[in-house]
């Protein structure tokens, strides 16, 4: 078995927890800001001690309302400084936080507090209260319901419920929480059947922080900022919590990533963390910006360039000529980009599903380079990143400290390490299935090369395999058509079919540009869908996938969608992952007619 380990560089000891950092940087560091808060317009500073003074307060409420340790607390809300107060409060108070996506339906949110068990509740907003509220006969363990918003808000109640309870009351419920004590219980986003409840400790989080940090310890410094927009209910905008407040760099919260061309430039993050469809968004936006405005040849071959440039630096580094062109179109284009970023952006990590070689190339040609890494939920985030100074576009890194990978017979990938987690909540057989002699099974199928960097290949269960007997992993193809301007999603299918065939859907926010280009104004997805010149351009984007695989295994034909699949029609998780299982029901029709031709 093919295996690759990194050594440990920090240790978790036993009596550690994740509330020591507010506390330890309140004491010695309180005058430096923390995060920097919207209130309006305006981003105005919060303090490590005004934090920790806040978390006490907090947390103080929760004990004064009865809550003892290991009860498990939900927190459904988009991500906001209150967020992090509460979950810090909720930890300092010995509780388990429940993160549930504020966007969850009644029957997601039921299954979360049911099965958990929850004393408590803390929701956003008046809808989020309703829906509880309306769940209330089916949750016999649910006690407390606060909510954020509104003007007796969570944070101002619970300040005020605990004011009898004394210092040393906290101080001994703080620190009798353990390392090896559950810190959160994590549903799984369920891209199939119901989520499962992942088990993750203080140790998890404390080693994955420590791991992460040392890994990325030219961005994660003291004084830098980020702006953090992935929802906290997801494990590795957690993870990014957790270490601001461990290695003191600066965290804005900011929700609204319609806004993020807006808001980027004024609060100028020295990184950016993400999933790969934001970066995605951020190239074919300029894309289709540059080709709007006539500037489109100009821009593809600063693309061309800066993707060139990115592959020189692997093989000797780039020649005279080539350097020449690039410092042209960084005057011309890529300072432009990186303005558009905030301007100081050094670089960026990109997690959750795969980035395409390509984006990654042109974003590290143009000085931004990303990041990728690979990890779970299971494996409280990553367990491979591409560290400092040493990235490998097309992989997802190597090994984080502390972590061992490995590739079994099958070639799924197996995980060591404090950072896997503990199991699943209430699930013993589904535990006993997914760690196996120590090793975790992480249901992907990837390669180790020589140097221990890992390659995602494709996921184990979503392996398609044609009427033929061939073995198609669909991810390759998708990420490679996703990369076109034009698209916004793609499912490849061809289960048991005699050929690999495709679905694929369109970017409202490029489709307009394009169509006034072909003199076709006005026109939307659902006008467009069997036009010839748009089904020429998306000939080129499977073209250009099918350059990844065997003839085998190539796209034959395909189907462009009148709609795109969205969260809201159940197609997406939170985290924009295809739930292929809903979108083969719901679009059982379409893929039908993709044989039919």
């Amino acid at each position: 078995m093919k295996q690759y380990a990194e050594p440990a560089v920090a240790k978790v000891a036993d009596d550690d927890n994740l509330t020591a950092a507010p506390w330890a940087n309140a004491d010695a560091h309180g005058g430096d800001v923390a995060y920097r808060r919207l209130v309006g317009d305006d981003w105005q500073d919060v303090t490590f001690a005004t934090f920790r003074d806040e978390v006490a307060a907090a947390a103080k409420g929760f004990i004064a309302a009865g809550l003892q340790p290991g009860d498990r607390v939900g927190l459904i809300s988009k991500t906001r400084y209150e967020w992090t107060l509460l979950d810090y409060a909720l930890w300092a108070a010995g509780a388990v936080t429940l993160p549930i996506y504020e966007t969850s339906s009644s029957d997601q949110v039921e299954w979360c507090l049911s099965d958990s068990g929850a004393r408590g509740v803390i929701v956003e907003d008046d809808a989020h209260r309703e829906i509880v509220e309306s769940l209330r006969e089916k949750l016999p363990d649910l006690q407390h319901v606060w909510q954020i918003d509104g003007a007796d808000g969570a944070v101002a109640a619970l300040r005020d419920g605990g004011a009898g309870v004394d210092d040393a009351t906290l101080e001994e419920r703080r620190k009798g929480v353990h390392a090896d004590h559950l810190a959160t219980l994590i549903y799984t986003s369920g891209t199939t059947g119901r989520p499962k409840g992942c088990e993750i400790t203080h140790r998890n989080l404390l080693f994955e922080v420590r791991a992460v940090a040392d890994t990325f310890s030219d961005l994660m410094q003291p004084g830098n900022a980020t702006l953090l927009f992935l929802p906290l209910a997801h494990i590795f905008a957690r993870v990014i919590q957790c270490a601001a407040m461990e290695y003191r760099y600066t965290i804005g919260h900011f929700a609204d990533t319609k806004k993020l061309t807006t808001e980027l430039p004024r609060f100028k993050p020295d990184f950016l963390l993400s999933v790969p469809r934001v970066f995605e968004k951020v190239y074919n936006g300029a894309k289709v910006k540059a080709h709007n405005e006539g500037k489109g040849r100009i821009f593809d071959m600063a693309e061309a360039t800066a993707v060139d440039y990115s592959k020189a630096l692997d093989h000797g580094g780039p020649g005279i000529a080539l350097r020449l062109r690039h410092a042209l179109f960084d005057k011309l284009v890529y300072s432009r980009l990186r303005a558009a970023l905030g301007g100081q952006c050094q670089g960026a990590v990109s997690g959750g599903s795969a980035l395409g070689a390509r984006i990654g190339h042109f974003f590290r040609g143009i000085g931004v380079p990303i990041h990728e890494g690979y990890g779970l939920t299971e494996t409280s985030a990553a367990i491979t990143a591409n560290p400092n100074r040493a990235v490998k576009v097309g992989t997802v890194g190597k090994p984080i400290p502390g972590v061992t990978i490995a590739i079994a017979e099958d070639g799924e990938i197996l995980a060591k390490g404090d950072v896997v987690f503990r199991g699943y909540w209430n699930n013993p057989d589904a535990t006993a299935s997914a760690i196996v002699d120590g090793w975790f099974h992480t249901g992907d199928l990837g390669d180790l090369d020589d140097d221990g960097y890992l390659s995602i290949t494709g996921r184990k269960k979503e392996l398609i395999v044609t009427a033929g007997g061939k073995n198609v992993a669909p991810a390759v193809l998708e990420d490679r058509v996703r990369a076109h301007r034009l698209v916004s999603q793609a499912l490849v299918v061809g289960d048991n079919r005699p050929y690999v065939g495709a679905l694929i859907t369109l970017d409202a926010e490029a489709l307009p540009g394009w169509s006034s280009e072909q003199g076709k104004e006005g026109a939307d997805a659902s006008a467009l869908a069997e036009d010839p010149d748009l089904q020429a351009e998306i000939a080129g984007a499977i073209e250009e996938a099918n350059k990844a695989v065997s003839r085998a295994e190539a796209i034959r034909q395909w189907r462009i969608l009148a709609s795109d699949f969205t969260e809201e029609s159940g197609e997406l998780t939170p985290t924009m992952k295809l739930k292929r299982n809903v979108i083969a029901e719901k679009r059982a029709a379409d893929i039908e007619a993709v044989y039919e031709r």
